[in-house]
């Protein structure tokens, strides 16, 4: 069994292995959960998307246009969260980078299952086009990211994006990204997971696809690891823990996009389980990790050049 990280032993001693189930579910939507803090400066407008779906923009201050942007989309297994619950990361995107943030509020599952959250994400990117000279947005560069069920989400989008008319992303930042819903059929060996289990991955991707999962065959951009043909797709940075679920499936992923000549920065986090970032902020370890996020999305978007 994999050692869990010094820097995360302490939180991995009281977290469950499970933590997403379908009792918790409805519990985690029913209690109120606040959006974090804006850093100074920090602007948030909404947008309605065309199925009543909306979408949280963030806007930074003093950085001239055109801008870079962000398609940032949440996490949660399909099942659970919102946009708000990432503000204070989407404000942090924005003032390093001096980027306009655009923060998928998409629709969950089992009420909306696919295709529902993927064309909410894929409205926002339209609208993001649409929309660009009025949100002071360079268009040329834009990128996508997600986090778990978003980061899924994140590499679904870019696979959408690359069969459209649309213009291209220069990036796609997956952080431990629900890839694979074949995992659920695998043995996943000895690995000491927490937060997010074998079960919770059932119930997410179960949601999701409206059956169990594991099919001979699933939709187009159901499920961004069965897809065949990974040429073209924008250059990927991917972050897993070794004692998260999707760390093979993730590690799997950056493989085959690299088959098909595109560029990968992967991150692995030795002792690392599911969502220990947001569990544990303050650790250097995650500190670290979300330095490495913010660089790589600077560095294929373009620091800002100030006011």
């Amino acid at each position: 069994m994999p050692p869990f990280h010094p820097d995360l032993r302490a939180a991995a001693r009281w977290l469950p292995r499970t933590l997403v189930n379908s009792w918790t579910v409805k519990l985690m939507r029913l209690l109120p959960s606040p959006g974090g803090k804006l850093p100074p400066g920090v602007t948030v407008n909404e947008r309605a998307l065309p199925s009543g779906a909306r979408v949280r923009v963030l806007s930074p201050a003093e950085h001239s246009a055109p801008r870079p942007a962000v398609v940032w989309i949440h996490g949660g297994g399909y099942v659970i969260g919102h946009a708000r619950q990432d503000d204070a990361f989407c404000g942090r995107l924005a003032t390093e980078l001096g980027a306009v943030v655009i923060s998928v509020d998409y629709r969950l599952a089992p009420e909306a299952p696919f295709p529902a959250p993927l064309d909410d994400c894929f409205a926002a990117f339209v609208l993001l086009h649409h929309e660009a000279a009025v949100l002071g947005i360079d268009p040329t560069r834009v990128a996508l990211a997600g986090q778990s069920a978003g980061g899924g989400l994140a590499a679904a989008l870019a696979q959408r994006v690359r069969d459209s008319e649309l213009p291209a992303p220069v990036f796609q930042l997956l952080i431990y990204p629900m890839l694979d819903d074949r995992t659920v059929l695998r043995d996943t060996g000895d690995r000491d997971v927490r937060v997010w289990s074998p079960a919770s991955n059932r119930l997410g991707w179960t949601a999701y696809l409206g059956c169990p999962p594991g099919a001979e065959s699933v939709p187009d951009y159901t499920v961004p690891a069965r897809r065949s043909d990974m040429r073209g797709l924008p250059p990927a940075w991917i972050g897993v823990g070794t004692n998260d679920l999707f760390h093979d499936e993730d590690l799997a992923y950056a493989e085959r996009l690299r088959e098909a000549g595109v560029s990968v920065v992967v991150e692995v986090v030795p002792g690392a389980f599911h969502g220990f970032e947001t569990v544990a902020p303050d650790a250097p370890v995650s500190r670290a990790f979300v330095q490495a996020q913010i660089d790589a999305l600077a560095g294929a978007l373009g620091r800002p050049s100030g006011p």
